[in-house]
């Protein structure tokens, strides 16, 4: 069966270090990732053959419908979703944080992944199979106190426990899902570890062996459980 990878997040090392890895692994295969949203810039966005940019408004769920319909029509089917976050990293004091750029991490880094997930796990129950990985690189330390972020490690505790409640609502159902976590900064081999993690759930009697748990690349990150 040909795969159809769809990768969805925000442009980061992480996420074309992924991108990279599926160009590998596929002939075809999409990606959403949508700008870094404040004044920091990041890497530019992954390229390369066999790579197919869709469009994504996270905030909108009418947008997740067509970036799921879109991915379809290109790759034939999604056989496996990959959604990454990096979450911003925002170091000012509370007086002096900007309301419209927290709207904008709100909708690109907490809410876009429920109308996200929701499609996909559409597609998946229809289908009666399907991988997600739900892949964070971890800002849970905040910059200590002289240098604190007051956005990065709020959205790496959201992401982490919204996978962890879809990692434990999905263990009945017909797809896998998978939780990666990769230390900021330590994006080196971590596109292979997360394609090794989901490719190792296998079939027969090792099928979903990784699925409904973390699995912690590098580093140890010590504030994540099962």
């Amino acid at each position: 069966m040909t795969r159809g990878i769809l990768i969805a997040g925000n442009e980061s090392t992480l996420s074309a270090a992924i991108a990279a890895e599926a160009g590998k692994r596929a002939e075809h295969f999409c990606a959403a990732l949508i700008p870094y949203p404040l004044e920091r810039r990041q890497p530019a966005p992954p390229a390369g053959p066999g790579l197919v940019p869709l469009a994504w408004n996270p905030g909108s769920p009418v947008s997740a419908r067509t970036l799921t319909l879109a991915a379809e029509n290109q790759l034939g089917q999604i056989t496996e979703a990959i959604l990454v976050c990096t979450p911003p990293t925002v170091r000012k004091n509370a007086a002096d944080l900007n309301p419209a750029n927290i709207e904008i991490i709100v909708n690109n880094c907490i809410k876009g992944w429920f109308f996200l997930v929701k499609e996909l796990a559409a597609v998946f129950k229809a289908r009666k199979t399907g991988t997600l990985a739900l892949v964070l690189s971890d800002t849970s330390g905040g910059g200590g106190r002289d240098d604190p972020d007051l956005i990065g490690p709020s959205v790496s505790a959201s992401f982490h426990a919204f996978a962890q409640g879809l990692m434990a609502s999905s263990q009945n159902e017909p797809y896998d899902v998978y939780g990666v976590a990769v230390p900021t900064g330590d994006d080196t081999n971590a596109g292979a570890f997360v394609f090794k993690i989901i490719e190792e759930g296998g079939s027969g009697a090792l099928v979903r062996r990784n699925a409904g748990k973390w699995h912690k690349f590098g580093s140890r990150l010590p504030f994540l459980g099962r």
